[in-house]
């Protein structure tokens, strides 16, 4: 007897297939999706500190310094002082990396598009409330989770 199908194997399917894609699009490249993940946040939010990078993509300060360090290397980003705290670094997007960025961005909005378009248009809104409704659960799961078993002190 086959085993049902259920929601939780094809989002496990659509997870492996994305991370799939993604090794197959930096293939060659120093590109790792943590590296990718820092790019795409300088270039959601501008110019950062490597303190608050470190808290927007919740890692440590040492994992994010590891990171800057390979993308730095790679002609990624660029570092320099901080204007007003001697102590802080900011890093930003080489002009390079700049374009790349809104290349990639515009290759996940045409991405968007074309999942979506697979979807019937009236079926489009119910399928987005439930992925988010799914996302925030599974958040709220991780979080508990990290916290440990309920009344333990």
């Amino acid at each position: 007897m086959t085993p049902e199908i259920t929601v939780l194997d094809r989002l496990l399917e659509v997870s492996e297939l994305f991370q799939k894609d993604m090794a197959r699009a930096f293939a060659g490249t120093p590109l790792t999706p943590s590296r990718v993940r820092v790019l795409w946040d300088l270039a959601a939010n501008g110019p950062s500190t490597q303190h608050a990078l470190a808290a927007r993509l919740e890692v440590s300060p040492r994992n994010v310094t590891g990171l800057v360090d390979a993308l730095e290397a790679g002609g990624y980003v660029l570092r320099s002082p901080h204007p007003h705290d001697r102590r802080a670094i900011v890093v930003s997007l080489e002009p390079s990396a700049a374009t790349l960025m809104a290349n990639m961005q515009q290759e996940h909005a045409d991405l968007t598009a074309d999942l979506l378009g697979a979807v019937a248009p009236g079926d489009r809104a119910a399928l987005e409330r439930g992925i988010t409704a799914i996302a925030e659960r599974l958040r709220d799961l991780v979080a508990e989770a990290a916290a440990g078993p309920a009344g333990a002190s």
